[in-house]
């Protein structure tokens, strides 16, 4: 999008999980899991609870493995834990749990004064970063004025405000009305850095590089789009008819 970004730009994001271990709760979510994931486009699919999140969120350190090493741009997610968000950005699926301020200049300015920017300046970069997407009378907004789809534009704009190398994705699309989703998906395939990105979509993943389909904390397809969500759609078929 910029010609930061653009130097930034890992063409093989490198994410590794190494006998990874995690329980949510009591729930063991992983147990010794593996998976190398370094292509420009990553799908993620599979029911409710199959592992998508927890691997987003192990990706990007937001938490940390019991067992076994996670690897994020070369960074052990345990050990440099608080390097990974200045090189990679996390989209949560639900904007007001990404969102902590109440004014949409303030919001995308945030991330500027965490890497030290003054107040001024930081103000001064969200205005142009707003301005890049068309939406410089958004900066005295209320942020929780706007509709859902409107939210989810703000938290995109503040991680891609800070030019990441990797972006990380859970399911972006979830509480978006179909005009609103399509919009959002033209945006995000737009974007010049690597994505990983899990979704129940499966229209939007088709043209990825590659999708990794979870079943209870384990891979169980992993390949070209095409191959793996026709499997995961002859699967879900499969479940629709037993239930009728």
């Amino acid at each position: 999008m910029t010609e930061g970004a653009a130097r930034l730009v890992r063409p093989n994001p490198h994410i590794i999980f190494d006998q990874a271990t995690f329980a949510h709760g009591e729930r063991v979510v992983f147990d010794g899991f593996s998976l190398s994931l370094q292509e420009r486009r990553i799908g993620l699919i599979g029911s409710n609870g199959s592992g998508k999140s927890s691997l987003l969120r192990l990706a990007h350190g937001l938490a940390l493995p019991a067992g076994g090493i996670v690897t994020t741009l070369g960074l052990n997610t345990g050990t440099h834990r608080k390097q990974i968000p200045s090189q990679v950005g996390f989209l949560f699926q639900n904007p007001d749990r990404q969102i902590i301020f109440p004014t949409v200049g303030e919001e995308i300015a945030f991330g500027f004064q965490e890497r030290g920017d003054t107040r001024r300046e930081a103000m001064h970069q969200a205005l142009v970063w707003l301005s890049r997407f068309g939406r410089t009378d958004w900066f005295e907004r209320v942020v929780h004025d706007l509709s859902e789809g409107q939210k989810q534009l703000v938290c995109l704009i503040s991680v891609l405000a800070l030019e990441p190398s990797l972006i990380l994705l859970d399911e972006p699309f979830a509480s978006l009305d179909l005009s609103t989703r399509l919009a959002f998906a033209d945006q995000l395939q737009a974007l010049d850095q690597p994505i990983v990105m899990a979704s129940h979509d499966l229209d939007f993943l088709a043209p990825f590089d590659r999708v990794v389909w979870l079943e209870q904390g384990r891979v169980r397809a992993d390949g070209p789009p095409r191959d793996v969500l026709e499997a995961y759609r002859a699967e879900a078929h499969r479940g629709m008819r037993e239930l009728v």
